[in-house]
């Protein structure tokens, strides 16, 4: 899934979404664990968590995109780059999912959303957005199960 839009104002919270009597956010935890991530157009530079830093197996919590996306599924990192670039050029809402593959042979399956703001002028603006990772690993390809 790779998704984009061009976007003036974030979409409005539905009536009770963020409400701390809900249990929606335990529910959430139990099955996945996020975190934020931000980007500054005038360094190129994305600025990570301490655990998507080493879910996505970088030594720092700051780098550029093509060190972020190396670990990506091969078939899915031009479509998530195509995705940046055209987040960078058009204030923009995105999403997308794909799978992490680790050194070890393990796949980390991953959501992201994020928006980019502040493109008025060369250079300038920034992204943010947040990464969900499931509370599970994939061994090898044979443990998805896929319905069209």
């Amino acid at each position: 899934m790779f998704k984009i839009a061009k976007t003036n104002a974030a979409a409005p919270s539905i009536s009770g979404s963020l409400n701390d009597n809900n249990r929606n956010h335990e529910m959430l935890a139990q099955f996945s664990f996020s975190e934020a991530w931000s980007g500054d157009f005038s360094s190129g530079m994305i600025h990570l968590g301490e655990w998507s830093s080493m879910i996505h197996g970088l030594s720092a919590a700051e780098c550029g995109l093509l060190s972020l996306i190396r670990c990506y599924d091969a078939k899915d990192r031009s479509h998530v780059l195509g995705l940046f670039e055209q987040a960078a050029t058009h204030c923009s809402s995105f999403c997308f999912s794909t799978t992490i593959i680790t050194p070890n042979g393990f796949r980390q399956p991953l959501f992201c959303m994020g928006e980019s703001t502040g493109l008025e002028e060369k250079y300038s603006g920034s992204m943010a957005g947040v990464f969900i990772f499931p509370r599970f690993k994939l061994q090898d390809a044979s443990q998805i199960i896929s319905r069209q």
